[in-house]
C-alpha cells in the first residue's frame, strides 16, 4: 500500500510541474519571469546608385620633355668651359670654346683661293668670246676655240668649288664655339679645359634637359586595358567630358603634387617582357620640383559610372571559399544572402558590379546574430553609406572577386 501511494504521489507532482511550465511559457503569463522571444534588431542602409568617376592609381617615373647630349662637331682642344654646372641655359648660349685657330686659317686659305680663281675668270671669258668671233671668220681653228671654252668652264667650276670650300671652312669655324641647341637645365661637364675632343665622339660633353613641362611615363597592364575597353563597349562606363583627361600626381613621400597634368597618349605596342603599355602624361613644372627619374604615382581617370553601387566594406563578408557575400532584408523583413561581384575599393567602400540592386536594404551591423531566413527588425544605420555629391573619388584597384 505504501509503495502504491508513493507512485501516485510522484505522478501527481510530475503532472503539476508540466502544467506550471506550460503556463509559464504562455505570452500572456506576466508572472512567469521568463524572457519573451522577439526579432533581432539589425542596422541597414538602402542601396542607392550614384555617379562615380572611376580612377586607377599607377606607379611611374618622370622623364625630361627634351634631352640634348652636347657633342663637338669638329676636332680640337677645349679652351674654356663657359657655363656653370647645374644651371639653367638658353638656346644659343655658348657652352664650350674649342681652339678656333686652325679653322680660322682654313677659312682664310679657302677665301684667298676663291679670290684667285675669280680674278682669272674675266680674262678667260674675254678670250673665249674672241675665239668665238674668230672662228666665225675662219681666223682660228675649231680646236683653239674648244680649248678656250673648256678653260672658261673650268674656271667657273673652280670658282664654285672654292665658294663651297669657303662655306665649309666658315661652318667649321662656327663649330669651334659649342652652343646649346635647347633651353633647359645642364648637368655636370664630362671634360675640362685643355681636353682634346673629336667630332661626334661617343662621350657627350654635357647633357641638357628641359624640365618644364615634364613627362610622366607609367605602365598599365594590357589586361586592365582590355577590361577598360570592354566596359566602355558594354556601356558600364563612359568617357564623356574633357576633364577625364586630367591626371593627378603623388610624389614618392605621399604628398600630392599641386598641379594637374594631362594624359597625352597611350603607346601603340605592348612590352613583351612586362605585358604592359606605357601611358605618357605631361605636367607643368615651373618650380622644378619634378626631376627626371623620380618615382611618382599617377591617378588616371578611367571613366564615369552613372549607376555605381557603393556599399560599406563592413557589410561584406566571405564564405568558406573566399567569395564575397552580403545579407539584405527583404520586404517581409526576412534575411536573405546575396553573392556579390566586387570591382574595387573606393575609400572605405566596395564598388559592387553584381549582386545588389537599387532599393535593397543591406545589413551593416548585426550580421553575426542573424541567419538567412530569420525575421529581423531593420533600423537605419546612422554611420552608414552617405551618398556624397562629389563626382570624384580616389579608387584603389583590387583584384576582381566573384
Amino acid at each position: 500500500m505504501k509503495s502504491s501511494y508513493r507512485v501516485k504521489l510522484f505522478v501527481a507532482i510530475g503532472v503539476l510541474s508540466v502544467s506550471l511550465m506550460q503556463a509559464g511559457c504562455k505570452p500572456g503569463n506576466k508572472g512567469s519571469g521568463m524572457p519573451q522571444s522577439g526579432a533581432s534588431e539589425v542596422s541597414v542602409v538602402t542601396v542607392e546608385p550614384q555617379q562615380v568617376v572611376l580612377t586607377t592609381e599607377l606607379p611611374g617615373r618622370t622623364s625630361a620633355c627634351l634631352v640634348a647630349e652636347i657633342r663637338p662637331q669638329v676636332n680640337g682642344l677645349i679652351q674654356k668651359r663657359l657655363f656653370t654646372e647645374g644651371s639653367a641655359v638658353r638656346a644659343g648660349q655658348d657652352l664650350y670654346q674649342i681652339d678656333p685657330a686652325p679653322f680660322q686659317a682654313a677659312f682664310n686659305n679657302a677665301k684667298a683661293a676663291l679670290v684667285r680663281s675669280e680674278a682669272a675668270l674675266p680674262a678667260l671669258r674675254l678670250r673665249a668670246d674672241r675665239f668665238k668671233q674668230a672662228l666665225a671668220d675662219k681666223a682660228v681653228s675649231q680646236q683653239d676655240f674648244d680649248d678656250a671654252d673648256a678653260a672658261l668652264k673650268q674656271a667657273d667650276a673652280d670658282v664654285l668649288y672654292w665658294k663651297a670650300t669657303v662655306e665649309t671652312a666658315r661652318i667649321n669655324l662656327g663649330y669651334a664655339g659649342v652652343i646649346s641647341p635647347i633651353s633647359g637645365r645642364i648637368g655636370r661637364s664630362n671634360v675640362t679645359d685643355g681636353a682634346i675632343v673629336t667630332a661626334y665622339q661617343p662621350l657627350a660633353l654635357a647633357t641638357i634637359q628641359q624640365l618644364d613641362p615634364i613627362y610622366v611615363d607609367v605602365p598599365q597592364s594590357s589586361t586592365e586595358l582590355l577590361r577598360l575597353r570592354r566596359r566602355l563597349e558594354e556601356g558600364l562606363i563612359n568617357r564623356k567630358g574633357t576633364k577625364l583627361n586630367k591626371v593627378k600626381l603623388f610624389l614618392a613621400d605621399g604628398i600630392p603634387y599641386p598641379l594637374e597634368g594631362a594624359l597625352q597618349f597611350r603607346d601603340v605596342s605592348v612590352d613583351p617582357t612586362t605585358g604592359s603599355v606605357i601611358l605618357r602624361m605631361v605636367f607643368p613644372n615651373p618650380d622644378g620640383v619634378l626631376l627626371p627619374g623620380m618615382y611618382v604615382r599617377a591617378v588616371v581617370k578611367e571613366g564615369v559610372n552613372e549607376k555605381a553601387v557603393l556599399i560599406p566594406q563592413q557589410a561584406v563578408s566571405r564564405d568558406p571559399k573566399g567569395n564575397p557575400t552580403a545579407l539584405i532584408v527583404d520586404a517581409a523583413d526576412k534575411v536573405q544572402q546575396r553573392m556579390l561581384t566586387l570591382d574595387r575599393a573606393i575609400g572605405d567602400q566596395w564598388f559592387v558590379i553584381a549582386g545588389l540592386a537599387a532599393g535593397d536594404r543591406l545589413i551593416v551591423e548585426g550580421m553575426q546574430k542573424v541567419r538567412p531566413g530569420a525575421v529581423v527588425k531593420a533600423v537605419p544605420f546612422d554611420g552608414g553609406l552617405k551618398n556624397k555629391p562629389e563626382s570624384e573619388k580616389k579608387a584603389q584597384p583590387a583584384q576582381k572577386s566573384k
